[in-house]
């Protein structure tokens, strides 16, 4: 990609020559002004590099690293080793949080919840998600992803954004950017944070991880609120009719138009997009989120919660709607999952909201045949420890964080079905097969929306920047179908 010629094609020349001065400026414009531009789409001319099996991705985002030992990662004998220290040789010297380096030990926590074979694949799925294992077969669930980052800050901005230092482009800025939108009255990327019923402490969510960073603001995600407005400010103020609305945004793009002209900026461009956008959001949201005329059967499948505005079953419900309204990229945070202590009794919960809203939103989408094109992710940033960090007893126990290994599940658009690929120790603490960097991952759901991501980058600073960073990543080619 030629961040800096799209750039060029937009600035004025007055602005340029000012900025730079007339002699040098003049020869770099020259330079600046070969190659190809951006479509009037929004995406970018070459792109999808390949045809795509996927048009639009759905990212279920379990914030606080879900247990995999609890969940999706079965290792039947730790019961054997039930309070005994984890073996120096497995940790081998590895890296842990203030909040256990500190003990005295590291008692081993075999998981208190069932475990039993499902499917065809024959997967290993807990008890906690009886809604997930009956879909096993539906999804690629990967053992070995693993990652650098040990606390959730920079772990769930590194995931989100290929970096764990603010500033960089989220995942679906670089969809938008890359891909463009499918349709006229949403946006192309769109966010929901739902409540949750587990541990009420949870780490903060900070709008950066659906940020733009350094591309255009017009690219970054919208955040879909459950409360007034579904968008901030999206009805009008009393007294305010939509002619007047109407009237005004002219009046406005002609300001800004000027504005342009005067400085070239191409953020003022992004701003009379937006405006208008919002200005088209004002019928078009309100659509979106009336689910009164969803079939009661439906409804039931998404589970109680889905009528309750703000649930992780309303947001599942949304998020179809706007595959079928052909929104680019959704990404549902759900918080809650950072259990240092309580499993016994917060992970339950966490389990019950999401388990039956997943499997509804793969078999709805199925149905409507919008699977095939739909790609849909669930994990965190990093998994849990197999050992214990406070009181541990069979019934209740802690687990503190753990980047070695953890486990997502991916479905839909691209992907193969019935796969269990990535293998960990009999301690979930290491990788012994197949491993799975989070970069890897993104390459795996780039290419599953026709995106080579060493191809899809912007020079920042000098540096050709992409999602995945500059070592040598790859997609997960065993889950691709």
């Amino acid at each position: 990609m030629q961040p800096i010629q799209d750039y060029a094609r937009s600035i004025t020349r007055r602005h340029f020559f000012g900025q730079a001065g007339v002699g040098i400026g003049a020869a770099a414009l020259s330079s600046l002004m070969t190659g190809q531009t951006a479509q009037a789409s929004g995406g970018l001319p070459g792109l999808p590099h390949f045809a795509p099996k996927a048009k639009r991705a759905i990212y279920l985002f379990m914030a606080g690293a879900p247990s995999q030992i609890d969940l999706l990662d079965h290792k039947p004998k730790l019961n054997e080793l039930f309070d005994k220290d984890l073996p120096d040789s497995i940790r081998q010297g590895q890296r842990l949080t203030t909040m256990t380096s500190g003990q005295a030990r590291f008692p081993l926590a075999p998981s208190k919840f069932k475990f039993q074979q499902h499917g065809d694949s024959g997967a290993w799925v807990s008890e906690l998600l009886p809604h997930t294992a009956k879909m096993v077969d539906d999804l690629a669930i990967v053992r070995s992803v693993n990652t650098e980052a040990i606390n959730h800050d920079p772990a769930i901005t590194y995931i989100c954004t290929g970096h764990q230092l603010p500033g960089r482009a989220s995942l679906g800025a670089w969809l938008s950017y890359g891909l463009g939108s499918m349709n006229d009255d949403l946006p192309s990327f769109v966010v929901m944070t739902p409540s949750w019923t587990g541990r009420k402490d949870a780490q903060a969510l900070y709008n950066r991880l659906w940020g733009a960073g350094f591309l255009q603001s017009k690219y970054q995600g919208v955040s879909l609120r459950s409360k007034g407005d579904p968008v901030l400010y999206l009805s009008n103020p009393p007294g305010v009719s939509s002619q007047l609305r109407r009237r005004m945004l002219d009046r406005l793009a002609k300001y800004n138009e000027r504005t342009f002209v005067s400085l070239g900026d191409p953020e003022t461009e992004a701003r009379i997009d937006q405006y208008e956008m919002a200005f088209r959001m004002q019928t078009s949201v309100p659509d979106l989120t009336d689910i009164s005329n969803e079939p009661q059967h439906i409804l039931d499948m998404y589970g109680p919660d889905a009528t309750k505005p703000g649930t992780f079953a309303a947001s599942c419900l949304l998020a179809r709607r706007m595959a079928e309204r052909d929104v680019r990229f959704v990404q549902i945070f759900h918080r809650g999952w950072d259990q240092h202590g309580n499993i016994g009794g917060d992970l339950p919960d966490q389990a019950r909201d999401i388990d039956q809203p997943c499997f509804a939103l793969i078999q709805d989408l199925k149905r409507r045949g919008l699977l095939d094109d739909t790609l849909v992710i669930w994990g965190g940033e990093f998994g849990r420890t197999c050992y214990c960090q406070g009181k541990l007893t069979r019934e209740n126990y802690g687990r503190d964080h753990h980047p070695r290994c953890f486990s997502v599940w991916m479905a839909g658009g691209g992907i193969k079905g019935g796969v269990v690929h990535g293998q960990t120790d009999d301690f979930s603490y290491n990788i012994t097969e197949n491993p799975v960097h989070i970069n890897d991952l993104n390459a795996t759901i780039l290419q599953c929306l026709g995106i080579d991501h060493k191809r899809l980058s912007y020079r920042v600073q000098g540096l050709d920047i992409t999602l995945t960073g500059v070592l040598e990543q790859a997609p997960v080619k065993a889950i691709l179908a």
